[in-house]
């Protein structure tokens, strides 16, 4: 019981500040690549904190996986360095005995995994999605400031306002340039608003005029209107194909087993398996010499946590084109680190080695006489 509780404890600890820690680097990183799209203009800058919470979010299987990983490396990595490992091998407990006090700590967190995995993954990403796909179908009088000309969405109109309407759907003495068929039309009008007609969003413009000249001058054509009305815009309404593979529902992909659905559910369950492989390539990784540092060891721990990760993303891109198939996929990578895994651990818990063979295969050294 003190072995279980005292594992336990540290494993808490140590996790605990390896969570900390990652969720502050990868917010910050977040939040300087969300920065940088919102001064594209493809994140709305009001939007910044939400986008960046739904990236980490989407982010928090691997992270937890990660964090795992680490506190294992560590806690088992220290004891071996404190010597306390030898005390727990002389006290009767072999190496193989971790595993059970390793997976009573990790099962909440593989399970948190799993959860962020299957929901919280494409959820995040659904949101993101939707924030920034209505920034993008904004109105075109949304986009303009007053006073300033600045270019529709489609770079077909060049567009400026007086707006003073507290309404942001709406604005005041509205001025349009435009070529269209040939024809280079200036329209302008008292006001204007946006409204959507059968899923068609449309600028309809009130007491203006509206100015038709030839590319190749032949005459102006000019007329007055009360009411005129101008496509700016697609269907509002998109479609489940438009619906990016990451930002789908499990269910989805469950009731659409395409390739590139498949390739994403194998992606997102195999993050489940690599975190109960870590707990057992942790645990056969943290074996270190107390008189040699600790470094060496955390940077092969790491190289092989980024390996893992690799091949699982190469995995599923070669799922999603068709080069293999998802079953074999799922069992010759994770089912093979398991099998890794298992057969490492035994040679450190049996101490399997080739010493012993090689100096019995010695001649014996010739006697003095």
């Amino acid at each position: 019981m003190l072995f279980h509780s005292s594992l336990r404890k540290e494993l808490s600890r140590s996790f605990g500040a390896t969570l900390v820690v990652l969720v502050t680097i990868v917010m910050t990183m977040m939040l300087i690549r969300t920065l940088g799209l919102a001064a594209k203009g493809s994140v709305n800058p009001s939007e910044v904190f939400l986008v960046m919470t739904y990236t980490v979010l989407g982010y928090m299987p691997t992270i937890l996986s990660l964090c795992l990983f680490i506190a294992i490396v560590g806690t088992l990595s220290r004891m071996y360095r404190d010597s306390e490992m030898v005390i727990w091998f002389s006290s009767g407990r072999g190496l193989a005995e971790f595993v059970r006090p390793l997976f009573r700590f990790a099962w909440p967190i593989l399970l948190l995994i799993a959860v962020f995995a299957l929901v919280g993954w494409p959820w995040a990403n659904s949101q993101t999605q939707n924030m920034r796909e209505r920034y993008e179908r904004r109105s075109d009088i949304e986009r303009v400031a007053p006073g300033e000309f600045r270019e529709s969405a489609g770079r077909l109109r060049v567009f400026f306002i007086d707006k003073d309407a507290p309404d942001s759907a709406t604005a005041s003495n509205v001025f349009i340039s435009s070529i269209e068929r040939n024809l280079r039309i200036v329209t302008s009008a008292r006001s204007g608003r946006m409204e959507d007609l059968n899923g068609i969003r449309y600028l309809m413009l009130s007491n203006g005029q509206r100015i038709e000249e030839p590319l190749q001058p032949t005459g102006i054509k000019v007329s007055e209107f009360e009411t005129y009305g101008a496509r700016i815009g697609g269907r509002t309404v998109d479609s489940l194909d438009a619906t990016p593979v990451r930002a789908r529902t499990t269910l989805t992909l469950l009731r659409e087993p395409n390739a590139i659905n498949r390739a994403e559910l194998a992606w997102r369950i195999g993050l489940l398996f690599a975190g109960a492989n870590f707990v057992l390539l942790a645990l056969s990784l943290s074996s270190v010499n107390p008189r040699v540092g600790r470094s060496g060891n955390l940077l092969f721990a790491l190289f092989a946590f980024v390996l893992y990760f690799n091949l699982l993303n190469l995995g599923q891109n070669w799922v999603g084109t068709g080069r293999i198939g998802v079953g074999f996929f799922m069992l010759a990578l994770h089912g093979g680190v398991f099998v890794l895994g298992l057969l490492w651990l035994a040679k450190r818990h049996f101490n399997w080695g080739f010493r012993a063979r090689r100096v019995r295969a010695r001649p014996d050294s010739p006697s003095i006489a």
